[in-house]
């Protein structure tokens, strides 16, 4: 992926600095790194939805506590600042989509942490992945995240690292269109199961839309190198629910999937990136994902 383009003036850089913790909120959104959560489960008997404090995926967030923590710095290394650049991108591409519908874009703040850090959805940790916050509308991630996909989930690159940015700006987008809000009000009156069906859908809508970004950003400002959508195909395949669960036990249990299989997730991905249209991922509509 090209690198050479411009920086957002949106991304806060917290590595190395520690802060008070809030209590523990909802309604976080993650693409991965649930392994940890998904052997407690399978092995412990806990729901890994607690183990992450993600309470079924996509909850209302109620605005925690949080305590004064230092001014946020500008990423200066090159991990940082590569993800600057990819934020920067899908806020040129999202302000332009926005446009075109006639709406306005909000564009979310992206912030790099290390370990652990408080939010408005209560405290993120490292070991959940990275995740979208819909109640401080701030995407945080520990880079170390990215470590684990490349030599744990065997899916490295750049471009498998924009993937990972562009799906969580994907659940900003949703929260933007209001999706969040309709999937909200259909979860009280769903079985446990129905709603990690619906969390699928929401997941692989997400998968879609980080396709169309790349869609955009490709066809207006040329970003793609060779091998950079099969960077993204093999990281969206490395954290389907049924290749995390069957590294962590060794078989699947579909009826418990809340992101979607491997083969769904590279799909969708590719359905937003050929399309280029937000109408493409309508995945609650889909009779088949």
């Amino acid at each position: 992926m090209r690198t050479d383009g411009r920086e957002s003036d949106h991304v806060e850089d917290r590595r190395g600095q520690r802060a008070g913790m809030g209590r523990m909120g909802a309604g976080r959104l993650g693409i991965g790194g649930v392994v940890i959560a998904l052997v407690a489960s399978y092995f412990l008997g806990v729901d890994p939805r607690l183990v992450m404090g993600v309470l079924g995926g996509l909850e209302g967030a109620v605005p925690q506590a949080q305590a004064p923590a230092a001014p946020a710095t500008k990423p200066t290394d090159a991990d940082g600042r590569f993800m600057s650049v990819v934020l920067a991108d899908t806020e040129d591409t999202w302000n332009a989509l926005f446009r075109e519908a006639g709406s306005n874009y909000a564009e979310p703040r992206l912030v790099l942490y290390e370990n652990e850090w408080p939010t408005a959805c209560g405290a993120g940790h490292a070991a959940a992945g990275p995740f979208y916050c819909p109640a401080d509308q701030k995407i945080y991630i520990d880079l170390t995240f990215f470590r684990a996909l490349s030599e744990r989930h065997k899916a490295p690159g750049d471009f498998a690292a924009a993937y990972v940015i562009a799906h969580e700006v994907g659940h900003h987008v949703q929260n933007q269109l209001g999706v969040m809000k309709q999937v909200n009000e259909l979860r009280p009156r769903l079985t446990p199961q129905q709603n990690n069906a619906l969390s699928v859908r929401v997941e692989l809508q997400a998968d879609c839309f980080a396709g169309i970004w790349a869609h955009h950003a490709q066809r207006s400002r040329q970003i793609l190198e060779q091998g950079d959508i099969e960077e993204a195909l093999r990281a969206a395949a490395a954290v389907g629910d049924d290749t995390l669960q069957r590294a962590s036990r060794g078989s699947v249990v579909p009826e418990s999937f809340t992101h979607g299989t491997a083969e769904q997730r590279a799909r969708w991905f590719r359905t937003g990136f050929e399309a280029g249209r937000i109408a493409s991922c309508d995945t609650f509509k889909a009779r088949t994902l």
